[in-house]
């Protein structure tokens, strides 16, 4: 795997890059949130996962008021450096509902005759 530095990212005009973070012990993907350049600098300094409020406007550390902490193993950028992955040692849920997940939801519509998830390749 090769390197990459926090100027190979490539932020969006509002200065911000989407965060999905994964379970590194399961690989199960926990939540998508976004961090700016500072979000992206405390998280690698802390090794607790740092997000940018696009609705507060300001920075919000993972579980600081619920306890649910997220421990930082690794962050890796896609290869167009527009996204990060963020594998965490998740503490307790990672979404505000309580579920250990946010994709706990799942959209309809790709069910097979058996009412199954379709998992055939195309």
């Amino acid at each position: 795997m090769t390197g990459v530095t926090i100027g190979d990212v490539r932020f969006d005009d509002r200065g911000l890059v989407p965060a999905v973070v994964q379970d590194a012990e399961n690989g199960d993907v926990l939540m998508v949130a976004w961090m700016n350049r500072d979000a992206l600098e405390r998280t690698l300094e802390e090794k607790r996962t740092v997000f940018w409020s696009r609705s507060r406007q300001e920075l919000w550390r993972k579980g600081e008021t619920s306890g649910h902490v997220q421990h930082v193993e690794e962050i890796s950028a896609d290869c167009d450096g527009d996204t990060l992955l963020v594998r965490v040692h998740q503490v307790g849920a990672a979404c505000h509902t309580g579920e250990r997940s946010c994709f706990h939801r799942r959209l309809g519509g790709l069910e097979n005759e058996a009412g199954r998830p379709d998992r055939r390749s195309p």
